[in-house]
């Protein structure tokens, strides 16, 4: 067998301690093209360019661009021959319907999708530890090896396993380890739960996502299947997606439509 090849991407840059320890775990076994912004690109969603600088770099390309860009500039110009797309791995965790279009580590998975090629996000859930805040954990890259070793285990035999055959592109939640015993994988759906708040005061609205919070004390309603409450479990979550937007038939739209020029 070939050795597959893979284009790595993400949105926290290409500098980025989760992004280095996936194209590490990866290049063990695959080609490793790495095709990624030169800057954090975090909640970008599918954001895209008309020009994009092109660094060469010693994992592969820095782009002044998106991740989206990322993957369209690796998939038709800088690797195009890649079987995979990975992207991530994502410093704080991607879950919830509401959070896969903001999500620029997701809509670079999704942009994949649109070429026909097999792509898998992968995000790492932080909890809290005390007054640290979360977004200074996770600096050294075994921090990371819970969401390393579920990407590498998709990478090698999700496609063989025909999973692709009924989705666009994987979801991957992990959590980070904290001592040696590895987490359980549950398949998952997207939690519904959505919590964010706005303030208006003295000229500034101020947004809040209030769900964070909420994980922290594990004040969650979610059920079991959800890929929130799979994370707060301490399981890795793994949802299959299809790419925006899905449709289906109404009955009620064809009435109106039908009425639309009397």
């Amino acid at each position: 067998m070939s050795e597959r090849s893979i284009l790595l991407t993400n949105d926290d840059g290409i500098e980025s301690v989760g992004f280095r320890a996936l194209y590490d775990d990866l290049s063990e076994f695959a080609d490793v093209t790495a095709v990624a912004p030169a800057t954090d690109q975090s909640a970008v969603g599918r954001k895209m360019s008309s020009d994009a600088i092109v660094t060469e770099h010693e994992l592969g390309y820095a782009l002044e661009g998106t991740p989206a860009d990322c993957t369209v500039a690796g998939l038709e110009a800088l690797c195009p021959d890649v079987d995979m797309v990975v992207s991530g791995i994502n410093k704080g965790a991607n879950i919830g319907a509401y959070v896969l279009g903001r999500s620029g580590t997701v809509s670079a998975a999704v942009e994949a999708a649109f070429f026909d090629v097999p792509a898998i996000a992968v995000s790492m859930y932080i909890p809290t530890d005390g007054d640290v805040p979360w977004r200074e954990l996770a600096t050294d890259p075994r921090d990371y090896r819970e969401a390393t070793h579920a990407a590498s285990y998709l990478v090698k035999h999700a496609e063989a396993a025909g999973v692709f055959n009924q989705c666009d592109y994987l979801n991957v939640n992990a959590p980070m380890r904290a001592g040696d015993e590895p987490a359980d994988m549950k398949v998952t759906v997207p939690s519904e739960l959505y919590d964010m708040t706005a303030e208006y005061e003295n000229g500034t609205v101020r947004l809040h996502d209030r769900i964070w919070k909420r994980m922290e004390s594990g004040d969650i309603p979610d059920p079991d299947g959800t890929d929130r409450r799979a994370v707060i479990d301490g399981n890795v979550s793994v949802s299959p997606l299809t790419a925006p937007h899905s449709t289906q038939h109404h009955e009620a739209l064809d009435a109106l439509a039908e009425t639309y020029l009397e």
